[in-house]
């Protein structure tokens, strides 16, 4: 039901003036398989090819008959969907379908993963900040343990004469007092030190161009200053690292690093030597970077990013929400590069365009039991999302994977139309980029541009809404852009992509580099 122009607006009023300025206010009433349908102005029903699918939610297209069916089922069944603080199998159920898969996928995988659900893959993230930030207090924690025992030790000696308090090159304790004296005046300044640098919040790393949700936590962990900065009070700090230059992630990684000042009784005499401080809460890591144009992680990447967390003991958190759940031909994309997280995090597709859900998986090793009870959610591990998510995992691994396989081949496919595009438009198609059906195409820069419009809608970042206006307008054919640059489009089809819907999209993407090749801008303005 549509309001008339006159009715109150109380919700999107600003988003939707906006949506319709580029060619994309359109109220979409019915949707199956990679085909959504409004209707018109003559009330007539139009399909419109959608290669958005929930920004990658829809690896089995809208509204799959198999999902849905199952859904009515477990309505019917009148399974609780709400029974908090009881026993609910069907979170084992889905974490052993999880860890059977990551034993299959991911290197040394084999110690198993623990489960705690959410409700989205922004709130997946923000699980994972919270674990990490527990993992790091209890290393904190243990470290405090040790210098507060050997400071005990340190006095004991000097009491009983065995030791004596000689220079350091961290507190100078000066000349002419009493050991004990030297002793506790030592131990004052530690302590004084040790608690201003315990009292500090964490600083995480992500890679440049990353996206990992937009709430209080997540938020910091993406680099869109648009989206961050006015929220950076609120959370942890983030250093953002260049995902290729090894040398410069390492240099930053040492520049991060801090001590604690602990005391040792060596040869009689007291030292005060350094112990490493878990200043790194943790590393997040997409291994396809979404809003980057959908740019894989190199294999040489994944490796230097796994040696930094090896060498400064933090977990490394890999973000599937975007890139899992077969996606790129396989259940998780990082298994193409052969990168190993110690979580990680799904979302969208495992809630079979029909419910939310998500889930963050923590290597046995790491994980801190307690946090099971620590963190909680009144709508996460529902009954109904549940059962939805077994049934999709169900359908992947179906077959020997079958579903994979298509991912794989009709990426493939997807992705040699889209070259063919870019080699026959060199001056208007910058690159091609992404794994299995989760691919982007991106333009030249067009802020030069002899065309007046084209020039003021690339300095606006507007370029590939009004693209996709067009797209939308002329051959009802859904994409939007990647990441905030806005001079890219998208595609992330469900596994039903056809031979025939590929032929359209390039014809549409002809259309569309020919106008910018003319520069005639106009033709793409609603």
């Amino acid at each position: 039901m549509s309001s008339a122009a006159s009715d109150p607006v109380f919700a999107d009023r600003r988003l939707n003036d906006w949506l319709s300025s580029v060619g994309l206010g359109i109220e979409y009433s019915r949707a199956e398989a990679n085909t959504l349908y409004f209707r018109d102005e003559s009330d007539q029903e139009v399909a419109v090819l959608d290669h958005v699918c929930g920004f990658g939610s829809l690896l089995f297209g809208h509204n799959n008959p198999d999902i849905t069916e199952h859904a009515k089922s477990v309505l019917d069944q009148q399974v609780p969907v709400h029974a908090q603080l009881s026993r609910q199998s069907h979170a084992n159920a889905i974490a052993t379908v999880l860890n059977a898969i990551m034993r299959r996928e991911v290197p040394g995988g084999d110690s198993g993963y623990a489960a705690i659900f959410a409700n989205s893959g922004a709130e997946a993230v923000e699980i994972c900040v919270k674990h990490a930030e527990l993992e790091r207090r209890a290393r904190i924690v243990r470290l405090t343990d040790d210098i507060a025992q050997h400071i005990e030790e340190a006095r004991e000696a000097v009491g009983a004469g065995r030791a004596a308090v000689v220079e350091n090159p961290y507190v100078p304790v000066g000349p002419g007092r009493d050991d004990r004296e030297k002793l506790e005046q030592l131990i004052a300044e530690i302590d004084r030190r040790n608690a201003e640098l315990v009292a500090r919040g964490p600083v995480h790393l992500a890679l440049e161009n990353a996206f990992h949700g937009k709430l209080v936590a997540s938020v910091q962990l993406t680099q869109n200053p648009h989206w961050r900065l006015p929220f950076t009070a609120l959370s942890s700090s983030t250093r953002f690292l260049h995902p290729d230059r090894p040398e410069e992630m390492k240099a930053a990684v040492g520049e991060l690093r801090e001590n604690l000042l602990d005391i040792v009784v060596e040869d009689d005499a007291v030292n005060v030597v350094e112990r490493e401080f878990p200043a790194i809460g943790a590393f997040f890591v997409e291994p396809v970077q979404g809003a980057n144009g959908m740019r894989p992680l190199s294999e040489v990447s994944a490796r230097e990013i796994r040696a930094v967390c090896d060498a400064i003991g933090c977990p490394l958190i890999v973000d599937e929400i975007h890139s899992g759940m077969g996606r790129t031909g396989a259940f998780l994309a990082s298994s193409h590069m052969g990168l190993r997280g110690d979580y990680y995090t799904l979302a969208k597709s495992i809630g079979g365009g029909i419910a939310k859900n998500a889930v963050a998986l923590f290597r046995q090793d790491r994980f801190r039991p307690e946090f099971e009870v620590m963190h909680s959610s009144t709508f996460a591990k529902d009954g109904f999302s549940a059962s939805i998510a077994l049934k999709v995992l169900e359908m992947l691994e179906a077959d020997d994977g079958r579903a994979y396989r298509v991912a794989a081949e009709r990426g493939s496919r997807l992705r040699e139309m889209l070259d063919s595009v870019r080699s026959d438009f060199p001056e208007v198609v910058d690159t091609v980029a992404g794994l299995g059906l989760m691919v982007a195409l991106e333009f030249t820069d067009q802020t030069r541009a002899s065309c007046e419009v084209l020039r003021e809608k690339a300095g606006a970042g507007m370029l590939g809404y009004v693209v996709a206006g067009h797209i939308l307008r002329e051959h009802r054919i859904r994409v939007l852009p990647v990441g905030p640059v806005g001079n890219s489009v998208r595609f992330e089809p469900s596994i039903h992509l056809t031979d025939a819907d590929i032929a359209r999209t390039e014809s549409a993407l002809r259309d569309v580099c020919t106008i910018l090749r003319d520069q005639d801008g106009h033709r793409l303005l609603p």
